[in-house]
């Protein structure tokens, strides 16, 4: 049922606006909201919004937005099947238009420092039907008379709800679903730390440009009531909470040079189906790559869907998980610098002990033009990793370079080159020798 009530939403939407007048139409999309991210090119290299208490209250806002993004892909594969001449080994690609993937965003200002949002999907890879992706209330101010509690809330942020939890920093210049204008790339990381998950999040900021977050959540992308089922391997499987935090160290230092480190921890003990590296609803960038032939199942879901993470590797860490993620960002002028080094151990529910992966990966962006409406850049990530059922670690590589031109701050045309390296993966895998390489041109707009 969660999946109808976004379509009646987005149609109640569509029917207000068009009654609109053309002036209350653009107020709606660019009412003011302190405290919160620009879905627009002004939101790029934001990670948690600086906190503004000196913002003047008018009275209820709301503030739709969207993202929509139309790729072309040109990509092609191979392994060591392939290679031999087995052309069926892998899923049949060829160049062409990849499903068009929108979201939209319905941001309302409820009162003084209290923010409710609600994120729908409407047309993803993953789910071509509109689904919520989650929604949460912020509180900038609390609705208490006092100073003790106006003091408290110059630093601090609360947000409780279902949302995109705050581990590491990579998941600030994702692509996600139709809103693609944060990452200067098509896709997303080989190993994507990034879920929605039900809780709450308190932050501190200073501002000499310290800050803290700690997280706690169910630990699971949507609620769940069940008892968790026991098996012979890890008996009493209990729903334990999630448990995460960041520290770190943001600033402009002048007009030209700004730099942020930061440090993230998440762990969860025990869960009956955690999906901190498998929350993603939307699916990957790239459709159909390194993927084996399709069989469509009774339920009629289709390959797009059935494989939705194509050129992604996935840990499997469902049952327990112990994460890290270490991120440093500078801007020099043009020139910014994005890297990660992210360590993770865990494991299934039918596994005795842990597995591990190394991840990292480096991104050189440099910005010019009118507004640094502009850019190229290039990125190089690496995955060290056990996978369940595979003795030895296995390796996958990856390398883009990518250009961009902001038509206006709301349209982006970006482009990128891409080449990805399956190593070290038994003979018996369909990964063995693989690799894919191309191109893919984007599309996309947000506001």
């Amino acid at each position: 049922m969660l999946h109808i009530f976004p379509k009646r939403i987005a149609r109640w939407v569509l029917m207000a606006t068009a009654l609109m007048p053309a002036a209350a139409f653009a107020q709606l999309l660019q009412g003011q909201i302190p405290n919160m991210r620009a879905y627009d090119k002004t939101g790029i290299n934001v990670f948690e919004a600086r906190k503004d208490t000196s913002a003047t209250f008018n009275g209820p806002t709301l503030r739709i937005g969207a993202g929509f993004t139309q790729e072309f892909q040109n990509l092609k594969h191979e392994n060591a099947t392939t290679k031999a001449g087995n052309s069926g080994a892998l899923y049949g690609i060829s160049p062409g238009f990849n499903t068009a993937m929108a979201n939209l965003y319905t941001d309302f200002l409820l009162a003084d420092g209290i923010h409710l949002n609600v994120a729908v999907y409407l047309s993803t890879r993953h789910h071509n039907e509109a689904w919520v992706k989650g929604g949460y209330i912020q509180f900038d101010k609390l609705p208490f008379k006092g100073e003790m509690w106006d003091d408290l809330m110059k630093n601090v942020t609360i947000k409780i709800g279902h949302f995109e939890i705050n581990y590491g920093d990579a998941h600030f210049r994702r692509t996600d679903g139709g809103h693609a204008l944060y990452n200067p790339f098509i896709e997303s990381y080989i190993v994507d730390g990034y879920g929605t998950e039900i809780g709450g999040e308190v932050y501190y900021q200073c501002k000499s440009g310290l800050f803290g977050m700690v997280g706690l959540t169910n630990g699971m992308i949507k609620g769940n009531v069940d008892s968790p089922v026991n098996n012979a391997v890890n008996g009493n499987i209990k729903k334990n909470p999630a448990i995460y935090g960041k520290l770190g160290f943001d600033r402009q230092l002048n007009d030209l040079i700004r730099v942020r480190l930061s440090g993230s921890y998440y762990h969860v003990n025990s869960s009956p189906s955690n999906d901190l590296y498998n929350g993603d609803r939307a699916g990957s960038g790239y459709f159909m790559v390194m993927e084996k032939p399709y069989v469509v199942p009774a339920d009629g879901t289709s390959a797009y869907a059935g494989d939705a993470f194509s050129g992604r590797l996935m840990p499997g860490f469902s049952y327990k998980v112990d994460a890290l993620m270490f991120n440093g960002f500078a801007k020099i002028a043009g020139f910014e610098v994005f890297g990660t080094l992210e360590h993770s151990e865990g494991r299934t529910n039918t596994e005795k002990s842990n597995r591990q992966f190394t991840q990292y990966a480096v991104d050189g962006i440099y910005r010019f033009g009118h507004a640094e409406n502009l850019f190229v850049g290039a990125r190089y990530n690496n995955v060290l990793a056990e996978l369940k059922g595979i003795s030895t670690p296995v390796t996958v590589e990856r390398t883009a370079f990518s250009a961009g031109w902001f038509l206006t701050k709301n349209i982006l045309l970006k482009g990128e080159y891409v080449t990805q390296k399956y190593e070290k993966f038994p003979t018996t895998d369909y990964r063995n020798g693989g690799k894919f390489d191309g191109y893919v041109i984007a599309a996309t707009v947000g506001f």
